[in-house]
């Protein structure tokens, strides 16, 4: 077991505080990840306070994960060690059902395995989120960061970032088209910078 460091809430009621706790070893299609940066996300407090219900206990939150790969399983081929990666919102799916044989694996019919605040595939272990200095997560749940850009800017794209991202994208946002942003906060913001630059000419 890899033995792992960070911030966990305890209960709805007591603020987060340091919590070691142990990480799988990499099988072999995992990658170690030492996290540099985890943004904090709105819906992190949620949880952690148990506002939506169903909170699980102890819990590190944290699903805007970008870091750089400690190690490799001998059947990893899309990463390699010293790779700037990061880590979304969900970390497993099903893999076969109709959605994820589509790559939508989001809607996976089966349920997907949450970065923290769910079970990994076993039914009993605790996810474990980006609140904390190392993550194991398989391959095919990793994202590549560009070595040009600056992991601590990347870290928010791997949630509000890919929020806005998204529809944007959907709607085939570009040259000519006009958007509505509605609310400048940390999804809103993201979303004009999205539409700028997808729409180069025009003004926002």
């Amino acid at each position: 077991m890899i033995q792992a460091k960070g911030f966990a809430a305890l209960s709805p009621k007591t603020p987060i505080a340091p919590f070691s706790f142990e990480r799988r070893d990499p099988r072999e299609s995992d990658v170690v990840i030492d996290i540099q940066y985890c943004g904090i996300c709105h819906s992190d407090i949620h949880q952690a306070r148990d506002e939506w219900g169903g909170s699980i206990f102890p819990m590190v939150p944290g699903h805007e994960i970008a870091g750089v790969v400690r190690a490799v399983g001998s059947k990893v081929t899309k990463y390699k060690v010293g790779d700037h990666v990061g880590v979304g919102c969900f970390v497993d799916s099903c893999r076969h059902c109709e959605h994820c044989q589509q790559e939508l694996n989001q809607y996976c019919l089966n349920g997907v395995t949450l970065t923290y605040n769910g079970y990994e595939k076993d039914g009993k272990t605790i996810s474990q989120g980006g609140y904390s200095n190392v993550i194991v997560v398989d391959e095919n749940y990793v994202l590549r960061i560009p070595e040009s850009l600056p992991l601590d800017k990347a870290a928010p794209l791997l949630c509000a970032g890919i929020t806005l991202y998204s529809p944007l994208m959907h709607w085939k946002a570009g040259p000519g088209k006009k958007v509505a942003i509605l609310g400048l906060g940390g999804l809103g913001h993201m979303g004009v910078k999205i539409a700028r630059h997808s729409a180069p000419t025009s003004r926002c």
